[in-house]
């Protein structure tokens, strides 16, 4: 299966370049969950990044995904 490279904005995995499997329609999904399991103390989460378009100076856009912090946890 294909992949492309994609950034992720906020949260814990600000920063990081990811490669991310591609759908049948070439693209990201649209959101994209990343379970964090217990440790200790600390509950099991669910961190929650949904995708979005970043744009380049000569107007074409590739996806990044951005943290939603409503949703995770």
């Amino acid at each position: 299966m294909k992949s492309a490279d994609t950034e992720f904005l906020g949260g814990p995995l600000d920063g990081r370049v990811l490669p991310i499997l591609l759908g049948p329609l070439h693209s990201v999904p649209k959101v994209y969950r990343v379970p964090v399991p217990a440790h200790g103390d600390t509950p099991a989460i669910t961190l929650v990044y949904r995708r979005a378009k970043e744009y380049n100076a000569k107007g074409r856009f590739r996806w990044r995904y951005e943290y939603d912090d409503a949703a995770s946890g």
